[in-house]
């Protein structure tokens, strides 16, 4: 749903990049470029960043 803060397998603090990478990817730039320039080398911080899907604003429906 929400980014985590943390990396689930390794620890390491990712969830100040999201904005970033979601704005250069919405530019069309190659997320392999993107997240080489963040520092993000770790498949564990990567598969994060590439299979997260934004659910947010369809959950949002549902609220009360």
């Amino acid at each position: 749903m929400i980014i985590p803060v943390r990396c689930m397998t390794c620890g390491k603090p990712v969830g100040q990049f999201w904005e970033e990478f979601m704005a250069r990817r919405k530019k069309g730039e190659d997320p392999k470029k993107i997240l080489d320039g963040m520092g993000l080398v770790r498949y564990c911080c990567r598969s994060l960043f590439l299979t997260h899907v934004n659910l947010t604003d369809k959950v949002g429906k549902f609220q009360k």
